[in-house]
């Protein structure tokens, strides 16, 4: 199954939201929109593309109702989520969906690519979870491309679970906490061994914490602030 999703923020207005598939979108606020699920999706095979655009001037806050799953299927385990999202100039994005889990056996791939405006703000972030209790054969790759209008600001690649270089069942994580921030001048920290913010280059920080299970609390970049 193809699923497409598009929401675009606008100032004075309520965000357009077009669906089709097993995605939808439902208005929770005047600024405030929330994810729904409409049918089992991803599975392996499935596509799913997103578009988020703020228009220059608005503001957008993005939240779900449910964790997603990624499941195998009989045909292939691998399942392939494209996000785009563009934030205009002035706008900002509020970007906090609940975890992708990826069943044991599914394998999912997230692209996402940004687009910022240089004074745009921006907080993206991205919760995985590789196996459900007692599992652990499933795997995910997540790549992260962001610009600040024509400067790059964020080249990023993350495996986990099986399949990935670094795998290993003993030791290796199985979840991830991610966020993106622009703009964002603090320093370098780091909260433990495998949790970590770095400032960008050209402005902004990415937050990473690493683990064996997901943990409820603050977002990873205050847990490292």
């Amino acid at each position: 199954m193809r699923t497409e999703l598009s929401i675009v923020a606008a100032p004075g207005r309520l965000p357009r939201i077009e669906a089709v598939g097993g995605l939808a979108g439902r208005y929770t606020g005047a600024d405030t929109v929330h994810l729904i699920g409409t049918a089992a999706t991803p599975l392996g095979g499935d596509e799913l593309a997103i578009s988020i655009v703020v228009l220059p001037g608005a503001r957008l806050i993005v939240r779900s109702v449910a964790a997603t799953i990624a499941l195998p299927s009989t045909r292939t385990p691998l399942s392939v989520a494209h996000w785009r999202f563009e934030i205009g100039a002035g706008a900002e994005l509020d970007f906090d969906p609940e975890p992708t889990i990826v069943a044991g056996g599914a394998h999912h791939h997230t692209v996402t690519m940004v687009q910022l405006a240089p004074d745009a703000r921006l907080r993206l972030r991205e919760r995985v979870q590789v196996g459900r209790s007692g599992e652990d054969s499933g795997g995910w790759r997540g790549d992260l491309v962001a610009d600040l209008g024509e400067i790059p600001l964020l080249r990023h690649r993350l495996e986990l679970g099986a399949g990935a270089s670094t795998d290993d069942r003993l030791r290796a994580p199985r979840a991830l906490d991610s966020e993106l921030v622009y703009p964002d001048e603090r320093a370098a920290s780091a909260g433990s061994i495998d949790a970590v913010r770095l400032p960008l280059a050209a402005g902004g920080s990415l937050a990473t914490r690493t683990s064996t299970r997901l943990s409820a609390g603050v977002p990873v970049a205050a847990a490292v602030g």
